[in-house]
């Protein structure tokens, strides 16, 4: 783990932006709170797989009231939206950091087990886009989309609707994947999600997933605040 000196030591430039800016302005930031900002952070590490700064962000998570349990689930989720191997990149140091802090199996998450209930209107919107636009050309995608993705992953009880949506937008952003970030901010706020929490998710990322990419989600935002606000 990185601190300021040590950044110091090669872009002093850089150490003072640390310190002053993310740590003394953006984190402090009203817009949102700290337990979200971690979840966001968090998102973003496992979506590029940015080991070096999962132990002081993993660390941090949990300090600002993100449980064990949850956090196990984030790096699940993000399994599906950013890879297998970014996951298990995530669980070596996720591992490390449970068994610092004496987290043990009986506070994390079962593999199975009684899930959220399905909003069958929503679900067959989504479905039926699915099979339209996917099912001729990947018939496997539909599958898997359907039955693990949104039949299992996303109605598990260990991280809220909100939380999950929050986490898939912010690897979505991470990764530029600007074309699905659409749909999943409509999801998140249809999640519970406020505007000014997602313009902030952005404005957050513009320092761990880039300025590019932050801007590149400004027109994506933008059309799906104006059409909510119709």
């Amino acid at each position: 783990m990185l601190n300021t000196d040590d950044i110091g030591k090669v872009s002093p430039a850089l150490a003072k932006h640390m310190q002053d800016t993310l740590q003394g302005e953006v984190w402090k930031r009203s817009e949102m709170n700290m337990r979200d900002r971690s979840l966001v952070t968090v998102a973003s590490l496992i979506a590029r797989g940015q080991t070096v700064d999962m132990p002081q962000y993993f660390n941090l998570a949990l300090d600002n009231g993100v449980t064990p349990g949850e956090l196990s689930e984030v790096i699940t989720h993000l399994a599906f939206y950013s890879g297998w191997s970014n996951a298990m990149s995530a669980i070596v140091v996720a591992k490390e950091v449970f068994e610092k802090r004496g987290v043990t199996p009986e506070q994390l998450p079962a593999a199975s087990g009684n899930l959220l209930p399905l909003d069958e209107e929503a679900e067959a919107k989504r479905a039926a886009s699915v099979e339209q636009q996917v099912g001729p050309v990947v018939p496997g995608l539909v599958k898997y989309t359907s039955e693990v993705l949104f039949h299992d992953l996303w109605l598990r009880p260990g991280l809220s609707p909100r939380d999950r949506s929050m986490v898939t937008v912010s690897a979505l952003i991470t990764s530029g994947h600007f074309a699905q970030v659409n749909y999943h901010l409509n999801r998140a706020m249809d999640n519970g999600l406020t505007q000014q929490e997602a313009a902030e998710i952005v404005t957050h990322l513009a320092f761990y997933a880039g300025w590019p990419n932050a801007f590149s989600t400004v027109p994506v935002a933008k059309d799906v605040f104006e059409n909510r606000n119709k």
